[in-house]
Parts: structure tokens; C-alpha cells; sequence
């Protein structure tokens, strides 16, 4: 809006509003603006919820030091979602297409977890939608994606092509009747499209959901992602950076720099309320969300096989349950003490705060690894 306001229409009366134009300066002011927004209503939003009793049930089976975090206010998600999508409505051009993706992903998921954690508290157990029906809202939230970004394609606003690290002449087509040449394969192509952003929208949610179980864990780990999301989105949106790493430069890139500032300065001020001891916690909501606009921005950058890389600790968590549940039901066995992987460190003697630290570190460094394999092909 600011970015309509000041530079296209005020810009000739005051010259000094060309500042708009940059997403540089945008991208600060839409970080600062996020942060402020969440440092001044977290104390109003946790008093709400505290008075309608809005907290958090914890699983039985978890470590029982966890125990006495029963009744913590949750639902703080609602806070990070209104932090990140006021400000980019204000910095943003909001005539770009992918902006409206980035934030369409974000409260699309965060409306599934929202619906997951009323459950929760209005049955005043850990017990919100059942399996399926979370699965099959968030796959219906990545469908949408799927068809908006389908809709850029027509005009010539997104590719389907992506981006493989080190190699930097192999960018594979996910519709992949573009190289079977053939009319037969287009259905096909269209359920390996789908099938291949489901795995990327819905896993990304799921993965920081899985890991939002100690305090400032997951949202500390999100700083860390955005941030690196935020340097790939100016990079593929700055065309001679773009052409020197050789990254497909995807139209409006440039203006998701605003959506993962604010990504980050939202995430900054909620780990004010959510550091240990947690004020407050982000709930599904608040998971959900972050994880299905992290997901959106690395599919509209081309970047979904770095993501991985990016959200790696996020990664290593899911992939600890996973292998964790295949583990029992096959073998009758676990692999780790207690999944997700934080809590199996817990069992060992861990203490929490060490566990969240070391996980930070660990996710600063794979982040560093993902940024250089930008050069590195």
C-alpha cells in the first residue's frame, strides 16, 4: 500500500519518496514494523487468553518435566500471522501475484491450525482434528497454491522449472510433459506437479509443527530460515545477482524480500513472549502457518530441493518421527528414546535450554551451507 501511495502516486510531488521504490529500505521498515506489532500486542493478546482460558494440554507421554508448562496460554500464532501479513500488505507491491501466493500459503495452513487448537481447547485435551482431516485441509490449502501458481504460469509470471544445488544447467520441468512430448501425458504431468507441491507445502507445515515443542525451539529456528529465505529472495529478484549465480529470476521476487522480513521481525518478537520460560506458545496456528509461507516462498523462488537444506534441523525432527513410527510398527522397536529427535536429547539428560541453543546452532550452520551452494556449482 505505502509502496502504491508514496512512490507511484506521490513520488512526482516529493522527490524523497523514491526511497519507496527500493526493497531494501521496504524490507527493513516491513521487518521493523512486524517486530513492533508483535512486541506491543503479545502482552494484551496472552492476557486474553489467559482470561478465556485458552492453554495448553501437554501429551502424557512426553518427557514430564513438560508438565508443569499445563495451562501455558496457546493460539499465540495468531499474533506471528497478524505480524507478518499487516506489514507486507504495507510494504509490499501488492500488484505482484506472488506476494498474494506467499501470504495466501501462510494463512491458508494457519487457518488449519487454528481450526486443530480450538479443537484442542474446547475439548480441554491434546486431541484436535483427527489425522485425516488435518492431512486432507492441507493438502486442499496446497491444491490452491498449486492453482494460483498455475495461474502465474499462464502468464508468464511463475515457471515450473527449479533450481537443483550444484548444478547450476540441470533445472528440471515439473510439468513433465513438457519433455514427453506428448498430449497423452498431461494428466501426468499434472499429478507429478500437485503431488510434488503437496510434498512441499504440507511437509514444510508439518515439519515446524513436529519440532514446536520446546520453548523458543521452532521460532527461533524460523528466524534463522526467513532470514536465509530473505537473502535468496533479493538475490533471485536483483538481476545481475540472479544472472551471476544463475538462478531462475521468478517476476515479483524481489517483493517476497518483504514477506520474509516480516517473517523474520514477526518471528523476532514473538521470541520475546515464547523464550524459555514460555509466556506464551504458538500453537498449530502458529506452526502450521510459518511453515506453509516458508514452504511458498521456496516454491516461488525455485528453490524447494534448498529448502531442505534451509529448514534442515526442521527436516532432521520430522524425519526423526517418521523413521521413529516405522520403527514400532514394523519392528516392534524404537529407535530413539522419544521422537521428535528434541525429546529423545531430553531423555539423555539434555537440559531444555542446551537442546534449543545447540538446535539453533545447528540450524544457523545449515543455513550458511545452503546459501554457499549458491556459488558452489
Amino acid at each position: 500500500m505505502f509502496y502504491w501511495l508514496f512512490y507511484e502516486k506521490l513520488f512526482s510531488y516529493y522527490t524523497p519518496f523514491r526511497v519507496f521504490q527500493y526493497s531494501t529500505f521496504r524490507t527493513g521498515m516491513a521487518s521493523l514494523t512486524a517486530m513492533l506489532i508483535s512486541l506491543l500486542l503479545g502482552p494484551w493478546l496472552i492476557r486474553r487468553l489467559r482470561e478465556f482460558q485458552i492453554g495448553q494440554h501437554i501429551r502424557e507421554d512426553g518427557p514430564k518435566s513438560h508438565q508443569k508448562k499445563a495451562g501455558t496460554p496457546t493460539m499465540g500464532g495468531v499474533l506471528i500471522v497478524i505480524s507478518i501479513v499487516v506489514p507486507t500488505l504495507l510494504w509490499s507491491d501488492l500488484s505482484q501475484p506472488s506476494v498474494w501466493v506467499a501470504v495466501i500459503g501462510l494463512v491458508s495452513f494457519g487457518a488449519v491450525g487454528f481450526m486443530d487448537d480450538y479443537l484442542k481447547v474446547r475439548r480441554k485435551q491434546n486431541l484436535g482434528l483427527t489425522a485425516k482431516a488435518k492431512s486432507g485441509l492441507q493438502i486442499l490449502a496446497a491444491l490452491l497454491i498449486g492453482v494460483a501458481l498455475l495461474s502465474m504460469q499462464a502468464h508468464g509470471l511463475y515457471s515450473t522449472n527449479i533450481n537443483v544445488p550444484f548444478f547450476k544447467n540441470y533445472k528440471p520441468d515439473l510439468l513433465i510433459n513438457v519433455w514427453l512430448h506428448s498430449p497423452w501425458t498431461y494428466p501426468l504431468a499434472f499429478v507429478f506437479f500437485f503431488g510434488f507441491l503437496i510434498l512441499v507445502l504440507v511437509g514444510a507445515s508439518n515439519a515446524v509443527n513436529l519440532t514446536d515443542g520446546l520453548d523458543g525451539l521452532a521460532i527461533g529456528l524460523m528466524i534463522v530460515a526467513s532470514l536465509a529465505m530473505t537473502a535468496l529472495s533479493y538475490l533471485s529478484g536483483h538481476a545481475e545477482f540472479a544472472k551471476y549465480l544463475e538462478l531462475s529470476r521468478t517476476p515479483g521476487a524481489s517483493e517476497l524480500t518483504i514477506f520474509c522480513g516480516a517473517m523474520t521481525g514477526a518471528s523476532l518478537g514473538f521470541l520475546w513472549f515464547n523464550a524459555h520460560p514460555a509466556e506464551v506458545f504458538m500453537g498449530d496456528v502458529g506452526s502450521l502457518a510459518l511453515g506453509g509461507g516458508l514452504g511458498a516462498v521456496a516454491v516461488l523462488l525455485k528453490q524447494e530441493v534448498l529448502l531442505l537444506f534451509i529448514g534442515g534441523v526442521y527436516v532432521i525432527e520430522a524425519v526423526s518421527v517418521i523413521l521413529q513410527v516405522g520403527s514400532y510398527k514394523l519392528r516392534g522397536k524404537r529407535i530413539f528414546k522419544m521422537a521428535p529427535l528434541h525429546h529423545h536429547f531430553e531423555q539423555l539428560g539434555w537440559h531444555e535450554s542446551k537442546v534449543i541453543i545447540r538446535f539453533w546452532i545447528a540450524g544457523i550452520v545449515m543455513a550458511l551451507l545452503a546459501l554457499t551452494t549458491l556459488k558452489l556449482r
